[in-house]
């Protein structure tokens, strides 16, 4: 059985950089970022070309599982509700998600998006006031919700 892991952090936390590692170990990333990118899309994103990313993540998280590959959802998981959503869609494999959340200082994670100039997928930019908003609104996970890492 493979293992799922969930980067958990607003833009600009360093989920990308820990994912990667994970993926150089052997795990396959899956991001929204990546698929964006590569239809010349720029975040936000509509809800309805975000529901076509999710869809089809969605798809490859389940079809990978299957073949028993570890995987790294290199998203934000800015909100319990779609952490809670994804465990669910889980909960049929008997994969239990582990949640790697990147714990950096407000001011760290947006510096980080400023100095951003969209030359690849992983340099998407956002406005500055849209970064605040997603460092602020962002709901912390906890350990009631499973496995957790915190990196610090």
């Amino acid at each position: 059985m493979g293992r799922v892991v969930f980067m958990c952090g607003p833009a600009g936390a360093g989920k990308t950089t820990y994912a990667r590692a994970l993926e150089r170990a052997g795990a396959v990333r899956l991001s929204f970022d990546v698929e964006a990118f590569a239809r010349g899309w720029s975040m936000p994103l509509t809800a309805q070309r975000h529901a076509e990313i999710a869809t089809e993540l969605r798809e490859r998280l389940l079809a990978l599982v299957a073949e028993g590959r570890d995987v790294v959802l290199d998203f934000s998981f800015w909100s319990r509700a779609m952490r809670d959503d994804y465990r669910a869609l889980l909960v049929p494999t008997g994969v239990v998600p582990e949640t790697v959340y990147l714990a950096t200082a407000r001011e760290t994670a947006l510096a980080r998006v400023r100095a951003r100039r969209g030359e690849h997928a992983d340099d998407m930019v956002l406005a500055e006031d849209l970064a605040a908003a997603y460092v602020d609104g962002f709901e912390p996970p906890t350990p009631e919700e499973g496995p957790l890492t915190v990196v610090r």
